[in-house]
């Protein structure tokens, strides 16, 4: 269970960059393709699997070594999950804000992993 908890955060990283970067590149083009939204959706999925997975740890007794690791846990789940409310409704805008909280989330998991 801990070596997929680091398969998921390695995976964490790769994704929620990519999709932070993608969303603000094709924002300021203007246009976003549909497979955007989609790499967007798997980010947010890959954050809260890595939530569950990190929960699931907990629950069998497996500590991180810093208590840190656990708040960078949370914020990176509510960076992800805050847009879902406070995005406004114009599409590039609402872009921004997907793109600026899978970019968060992705900090968030590089120092998940350096706490770990």
């Amino acid at each position: 269970m801990l070596a997929a908890h680091h398969i998921v955060a390695a995976l964490l990283i790769v994704v929620c960059a990519t999709a932070g970067v993608a969303a603000l590149v094709f924002r300021r083009r203007g246009t976003a393709p549909t497979w955007l939204a989609q790499l967007v959706a798997l980010a947010q999925t890959v954050v809260i699997a890595q939530a569950a997975l990190g929960l699931l740890l907990l629950s069998g007794h497996h500590h991180a070594k810093d208590k840190l690791h656990y708040a960078y846990g949370a914020f990176a789940l509510a960076a992800v999950l805050s847009p879902w409310l406070y995005a406004p409704p114009q599409p590039r805008a609402r872009l921004a804000w997907f793109g600026g909280a899978a970019l968060v989330a992705a900090a968030l998991g590089v120092r998940g992993w350096m706490t770990a």
